[in-house]
């Protein structure tokens, strides 16, 4: 009898976001390998692309209460989430989430493994539950160390919910048969919180080399992403807490004579302050255009001259973009502020695919403009720079490579 495991996600196919792409491979990669798979997650919330909606057959269950559909021949169990503004209905809506996901999971039969990515933290204690009710092994995936990423956003005011979060954080990496995680950054500050450090696991995220790949004639929509010879730098993704917008508008005010264009594809908590800076300094050379279906993605990004990616300082340490491996992997090279002994950065750092920018540097727009005005002078070099990148990401970050590291990791688990 094959063994069987349950990813319990917040997000998956067809919720178009980073963990959902991750987990809806290493899901396909482990049923390729024999594991039984199932998923419980959530109905698509976080972002959602019409085009992947229409594709996906949900099949309502118990008068909406969930809906059930299937991935490549994987059942995935989908709890209603929807985003609000109020805190006190993202709370409801939240507990909900867990709660029905729990009775879900207690359904599911003959579990071996259960893992859960982060965020959010309370999804460890569901799965925690479950495992020890299912006699199943837990696996952490820790992708955003919290409560940290709520501390550096500035969101956590009260001690006492922050000394109770620490709390479960602790509960959580203790009950845990394994933790995964990132980095060799995340891996020591976590060892520093737990009793056995020897759980921790370090396998990087990486990126699908068959969808993301060099395209020399990329297939675009021609009114969004003009023909031109102008130097094209780009953003695609969550336009949130955890970049630094305020460097792009600062470099675009220099850059407004020349022959240089900003192009910024997402949406999140950001996205109305970015654009009302657009309008106020009436910054013609930043397009701020909404997400696109993911099978457009690779094109776009290799339209693109240069790919940016300006971390918050304060936030640096608590996560790495998925989107590096996606950029790399399209020989195209990136332009990154974050400061040295960050995931980011320590990636990057020494491999000649990105122009780093610390930080802390006393002047972060002007580095920004030398390395615009370089990259305008010399764009073979991004070139090369692009090739460098390619090389990284087929030597360590291919899907082939990455997943076949988590199935060796849970049949090791299950077998010790």
């Amino acid at each position: 009898m094959s063994k069987k495991v349950l990813i319990h996600s917040i997000v998956f196919a067809p919720d178009a976001v980073s963990t959902a792409y991750l987990y809806n491979d290493i899901a396909y990669n482990l049923k390729k390998n024999g594991f039984e798979v199932e998923v419980l997650s959530t109905m698509p919330h976080y972002n959602k692309v019409e085009s992947d909606l229409v594709k996906t057959k949900f099949k309502r269950k118990f008068l909406g209460l969930y809906y059930t559909s299937d991935y490549r021949g994987i059942k995935v169990y989908h709890v209603p989430q929807k985003k609000y503004n109020s805190v006190l209905l993202r709370g409801f809506i939240m507990i909900y989430w867990h709660l029905l996901s729990f009775f879900l999971g207690l359904r599911i039969k003959n579990v071996d493994v259960i893992i859960s990515p982060s965020p959010p933290l309370t999804i460890a204690l569901v799965s925690i539950a479950l495992a020890k009710l299912k006699n199943a092994r837990f696996i952490y995936n820790v992708q955003e160390i919290y409560p940290d990423f709520f501390v550096n956003q500035g969101k956590m005011k009260s001690k006492s919910v922050l000394n109770m979060l620490k709390k479960l954080e602790r509960f959580v990496y203790k009950h845990s048969d394994s933790l995964i995680t990132i980095d060799q950054n995340f891996r020591d500050t976590l060892a520093q919180r737990m009793e056995d450090p020897e759980k921790i696991e370090i396998i990087a995220n990486f990126v699908d080399t068959e969808l993301y790949h060099p395209i020399s004639n990329p297939v675009i929509n021609r009114s969004i992403f003009p023909e031109n010879n102008t130097l094209k730098v780009m953003y695609a993704g969550n336009i949130g807490f955890a970049q630094d917008w305020e460097p792009l508008i600062e470099v675009a005010k220099k850059t407004k004579e020349m022959p240089v264009t900003y192009f910024v594809i997402g949406d999140g908590a950001c996205r109305s302050w970015l654009k009302d800076e657009i309008e106020k300094h009436n910054l013609n050379n930043i397009s701020l255009i909404d997400y696109q279906a993911r099978e457009s993605i690779p094109h776009i990004i290799n339209y693109a001259d240069l790919h940016f990616i300006f971390m918050n300082k304060k936030l640096e340490k608590d996560g790495l973009p998925s989107k590096v491996y996606t950029i790399m992997a399209c020989k195209k090279p990136l332009l990154v502020i974050s400061n040295k002994n960050t995931p980011l950065y320590d990636l990057l750092e020494n491999t000649g695919a990105a122009f780093l920018i610390e930080n802390s540097s006393n002047d972060v727009s002007k580095e920004l403009f030398a390395v615009l005005k370089e990259a305008l002078e010399n764009r073979e070099q991004l070139k090369e720079m692009g090739e460098k990148g390619f090389d990284l990401v087929q030597q360590h970050y291919t899907k082939e490579k990455v997943t076949e590291k988590y199935y060796k990791h849970i049949k090791d688990l299950i077998n010790s």
